[in-house]
């Protein structure tokens, strides 16, 4: 497994890489090619806090994880904890979408802010979409741990997003 580790603002030292490689590469066994497959890290700091961020991108899923704790070494175990149960928990759901999945595709990544100003846009982003059924579009959200999940359906070929309902359940709001 490949690593790149960064800090945002902070120095990240050699034995916080050595400790991120050690507890995320337990995730290797559950990959077929474990040597094609990359994580990127990435470590903040915000006062006390620090948070790890852990995305995996894999040929037809990505899996992230996002966790933050007053220590760094309790947010890296948390955040490779999380992607582990993620991995199991979904597992059969993976392994029969892998044969469905045809080509790589950009997810919606938006990172957690602090609204500066009320009707503010702060940030903006541009993404390609993926025809995909329902049911795969709400595994990807949940693989990413996002409140919804923009993509094509692929019985309409209209834009939608897929979100989770207050009352535990999924909602689509699609194109007319």
């Amino acid at each position: 497994m490949e690593f790149i580790i960064r800090g945002d603002k902070m120095v990240i030292t050699d034995a916080m890489k050595e400790y991120v490689k050690e507890k995320v590469s337990r995730l290797e066994k559950y990959f077929e090619n474990s040597q094609d497959v990359r994580a990127t890290v990435v470590v903040r700091v915000k006062g006390k806090n620090q948070t790890v961020e852990i995305t995996i991108p894999l040929k037809n899923f990505i899996i992230r994880s996002e966790e933050t704790k007053n220590d760094f070494y309790e947010a890296v175990d948390k955040a490779s904890d999380v992607l582990e149960r993620q991995i199991r928990k979904n597992k059969t759901r993976l392994n029969a979408k892998k044969t469905k999945a045809k080509e790589d595709f950009v997810f919606l990544d938006f990172a957690e802010f602090e609204e500066e100003e009320p009707n503010e846009i702060l940030k903006r982003k541009s993404v390609a979409v993926k025809p995909m059924d329902e049911e795969e579009a709400v595994l990807q959200m949940e693989l990413l741990g996002h409140q919804f999940y923009m993509f094509k359906n692929m019985n309409t070929g209209k834009a939608a997003v897929v979100y989770k309902r207050k009352d535990s359940g999924y909602g689509i709001i699609e194109e007319e």
